[in-house]
């Protein structure tokens, strides 16, 4: 099946695995500055995505509203809504404007200038996903396409990138779970700093300053901020 190769053992599909990931610091290590720089700006950030994309948006969504917080009595915490989850209002929207318009119209009754949108799509071509990213640019949003394949007209679109470049649509996806796993780990160290108020928490560093050009998350991970 098209996009659904196979592999002659386990062995070889997570030594490709293993490859791709090997690849991914840098991209990875600039989506975790863009999410910290929304946390701390007090951004909204939407996901969106079709299909295992849209459990990925879902997920990745209550891992930054559950996941990073130290506790439940944290007071400041990421403010996140997958754009996947509203089904009465999805299937309104489906239904009586189309399928392309489901995340676009959310969009328009949720988003503002300055949040952020996380655009999941193993092509990179779907196009609800895409017509999101062009609404979100016209207001001002700062857009990060999360593709596989070749990217599509996401990676092309989107002002910043998440790129697996293999045709091979299920691991694409898993990889995708891999950044978005990495992504919660370090941000939960963040996330703690800001609720301790404190400059260092366990060998760890935040600068204060909300000019720097880098932040520390993690014992010896620096993120360059865009």
């Amino acid at each position: 099946m098209k996009g659904y190769p196979t592999y002659p053992s386990s062995r070889a599909y997570f030594e490709q695995v293993a490859a791709l990931v090997g690849d991914l610091d840098a991209q990875t290590d600039r989506f975790i500055a863009t999410l910290y720089r929304g946390f701390e700006e007090g951004r909204t950030i939407f996901l969106c995505g079709n299909g295992g994309s849209a459990a990925a948006a879902s997920h990745f969504g209550q891992d930054l509203a559950k996941g990073t917080l130290p506790s439940m009595a944290a007071t400041r915490r990421f403010r996140v809504v997958p754009l996947t989850d509203n089904i009465g209002f999805i299937t309104a929207l489906a239904n009586d404007e189309g399928y392309e318009s489901i995340f676009e119209q959310q969009l328009r009754n949720l988003a503002r200038e300055g949040d952020l949108l996380v655009a999941i799509s193993g092509s990179g071509n779907s196009p609800n996903v895409l017509r999101a990213v062009e609404y979100a640019h016209s207001i001002g949003m700062t857009t990060i396409g999360v593709t596989g394949f070749d990217g599509g007209k996401l990676r092309a679109l989107a002002k910043e990138s998440v790129h697996i470049p293999i045709d091979d649509m299920g691991m694409c996806e898993a990889i995708h779970g891999v950044v978005f796993h990495a992504a919660t780990c370090s941000l939960r160290e963040a996330v703690s700093l800001a609720n301790a108020d404190l400059t260092s928490f366990q060998g760890c560093t935040v600068s204060a300053d909300e000019d720097a050009d880098t932040i520390q998350l993690a014992p010896g991970q620096t993120y360059t901020l865009a």
